[in-house]
């Protein structure tokens, strides 16, 4: 046994540099500062930013390069990277984002955010693309999926998020790091033929890499439309067969990146959705229901975006379908089923304050089951 108190920020560290991370670029934002704190120990280069943007051009500069960067922030600090951001998308280089979301007020109203960012990261692309967002809902989860997006971005070639809150990386709770898996290195391979294109692609739908600096290969790198060259183009069938690529290379793999758990429970037409921190009382509700006799499912989704496939077969088989996360409008259950949403779900929402256990509770309990 290796039992210790950590918060989620250390594993986080840990599983990313473990993967294969090579360079921290980050300012101390709060709540994600625990991020920076841990990962100026652990990284073997770092970089101090002055600010949110800053952090993320240079991190995008070490990627550019050939580097493995990671960064963190919360949600006003991403707010300001995110012409960065797409600049990163369209380039295609792989960067890892730690958003850690705020339950507030810290500095005032604005930033009572809780499980607030995933609206912000919907469709964020000045493209209107998704690019993968993957959210832990236990400390296992910060190791794991921390790692998982260092190798996302590095195979897809693009920036993936880690969207966590305060409440998972600054919360210390005993944990046994004997049973934390091992991590599999990144494995970066360079274009080696003779004939480079630094935008043609294969059926993976990613293009092979060669770092800037070549002494070989003419490496072009551009945010703005190009061809399979680097050259910019607008709407020749190149240059949009290239665009269309950027969404299609994530869309149409995102079976490879789907992580959720589903908990059936025989029989039960109800189904509650969770994740993140609110995952927690998700399953503290659950094992409750269950006590009493309820009949209840759960399904705590860990890949938020794009919407996986399995995610959205599961719910199809429930009649009656309960979204509990920490905001006040639903965000999550909106992405899931738009504006109009159907009959038969519901939400569990909170602002100013976590989600409970009994919050769930009582609405599974007055709205999910007929007598």
């Amino acid at each position: 046994m290796s039992s210790k108190f950590l918060d989620g920020s250390r594993l986080i560290v840990e599983g990313a540099f473990q993967a294969g991370a090579e360079v921290y670029s980050g300012y101390p934002i709060t709540p994600a500062n625990r991020i920076y704190f841990n990962a100026v120990r652990k990284a073997p280069m770092v970089l101090k930013a002055p600010d949110e943007i800053t952090a993320l051009q240079w991190a995008s500069g070490l990627s550019a390069s050939g580097r493995i960067p990671l960064t963190a922030t919360s949600g006003p600090g991403f707010a300001l990277m995110v012409e960065t951001v797409s600049m990163a998308f369209m380039m295609e280089l792989p960067v890892v984002i730690g958003i850690a979301q705020r339950l507030g007020p810290s500095t005032g109203s604005a930033t009572t955010g809780a499980q607030g960012d995933i609206g912000m990261l919907n469709r964020l692309t000045s493209g209107g693309y998704n690019f993968p967002v993957l959210c832990p809902s236990n400390l296992t989860d910060c190791f794991e999926l921390a790692a998982t997006s260092i190798h996302l971005a590095l195979n897809l070639r693009t920036p993936a998020v880690l969207l966590t809150s305060k409440e998972m990386i600054q919360t210390e709770r005993s944990f046994d790091t004997s049973n934390l898996p091992p991590v599999d290195q990144v494995e970066r391979n360079y274009f080696t033929g003779t004939d480079y294109h630094p935008y043609s692609a294969d059926e993976t739908m990613v293009p092979e890499f060669v770092p800037l600096g070549s002494d070989r290969y003419k490496v072009r790198l551009t945010a703005s439309t190009h061809d399979e060259d680097g050259f910019l183009q607008k709407a020749n069938e190149s240059s949009m067969a290239n665009t269309t690529r950027l969404n299609n290379k994530i869309a149409e793999r995102i079976d490879e990146f789907s992580y959720f758990d589903y908990k059936s429970s025989e029989e039960a037409d109800i189904l509650v959705v969770s994740y993140g921190i609110t995952s927690y009382a998700a399953r503290e509700a659950i094992a409750e229901l269950r006590s009493q006799g309820r009949s209840v499912s759960l399904l705590i989704i860990k890949t938020l975006l794009p919407v996986p496939s399995e995610v959205k077969e599961i719910i199809t088989r429930h009649d009656r379908v309960i979204v509990a996360e920490e905001n006040l409008s639903g965000l999550y259950r909106e992405i899931l089923f738009g504006e109009m949403k159907p009959n038969g779900v519901t939400g569990v929402n909170a602002i100013g304050r976590m989600v409970s256990p009994d919050d769930i509770i009582q609405e599974v309990n007055q709205h999910g089951f007929s007598d």
